[in-house]
């Protein structure tokens, strides 16, 4: 049985380990040493205030999967929405509905925190995350252009 839980500073080992998996499977042949990926996500999720959160999915005492989020304001008015930046479940894991509770526990998450919305974006080549979110009956929303400045590129435009 897969239960989903809230991040904790003692999971950073097997969120490393889950991360490096994620990496390779959008195609990364080589990964940042262990000691670095530990200290990314220790600043990312735990230093205080956090620049993000992250739900975990246990399946016994196996990382399964995790979604990997942060609030975002203004969203409507002046609510805030919840932003969806990584979804990712281990293979085995996968059609078992480890990722559809990991999407209910982030609905809930937006919910208890008044959100307006809940955004998120997958790539057009990932046919599998589109059916996913179709098969969830979650629509696309056509109206939004995505922009994306790389490392290399922010120090250009910094420097322009």
């Amino acid at each position: 049985m897969t239960v989903v839980t809230p991040a904790e500073s003692a999971h950073v080992e097997a969120i490393a380990a889950l991360a490096e998996k994620m990496d390779r499977f959008y195609g990364a042949t080589e990964v940042e040493p262990l000691d670095l990926r530990i200290r990314q996500i220790n600043e990312a999720i735990f230093d205080n205030p956090p620049a993000a959160y992250a739900l975990l999915a246990w399946d016994s005492d196996q990382l399964v999967g995790f979604a990997a989020y942060s609030f975002l304001w203004p969203a409507v008015g002046l609510t805030r929405s919840l932003f969806l930046k990584e979804l990712y479940v281990i293979e085995s894991a996968r059609r078992t509905g480890v990722g559809k509770q990991l999407m209910r526990a982030l609905f809930d998450v937006a919910a208890k925190h008044d959100c307006s919305r809940v955004e998120w974006q997958t790539e057009t080549t990932n046919a599998g995350a589109q059916r996913f979110y179709a098969e969830l009956g979650v629509p696309t929303f056509e109206g939004k252009l995505l922009y994306r400045l790389e490392s290399d590129e922010l120090r250009w435009a910094v420097n322009d």
